[in-house]
C-alpha cells in the first residue's frame, strides 16, 4: 500500500470518531443550556411570587424568563411576603419519525 492510500484508510478511520465527538460535545452543550434556561425562569418566578401576592404574576415571570415549559422540572424559593414554591419545567423536543 502507498503513503497516499494509507492515509486515505487512516482518515476514514478517524473522521466517524471525531465526529462523534463533535456532535457529543454540542448535545452537552444543548443540555447545559436547556438546565440554565430553566434555573433562571425558576429563579424569576420566585423573585415575582415573593413581591406580588398574585400567583399568576409568578408564572407570567417564569415563562418570560424561559422560552419552552414542559418536562424538566426545577423548584425555586423565595421569602419576602411568606415562603413560596415555584416549580418551572421545560420540554425537550424529540424528532420526528418520518412515516414510510
Amino acid at each position: 500500500m502507498t503513503q497516499r492510500g494509507s492515509a486515505v484508510v487512516e482518515f476514514a478511520l478517524v473522521v466517524p470518531l471525531v465526529l462523534a465527538l463533535v456532535l457529543g460535545l454540542v448535545e452537552v452543550a444543548l443540555v447545559a443550556r436547556a438546565q440554565l434556561e430553566v434555573v433562571n425562569a425558576a429563579r424569576e418566578g420566585a423573585r415575582e411570587a415573593a413581591a406580588s401576592p398574585d400567583p399568576s404574576d409568578a408564572v407570567r415571570a417564569a415563562r418570560a424568563a424561559g422560552t419552552s415549559i414542559g418536562s424538566q422540572t426545577r423548584r425555586g424559593w423565595a421569602s419576602g411576603r411568606g415562603t413560596r414554591d415555584v416549580a418551572v419545567s421545560r420540554g425537550w423536543p424529540l424528532p420526528r419519525r418520518r412515516r414510510r
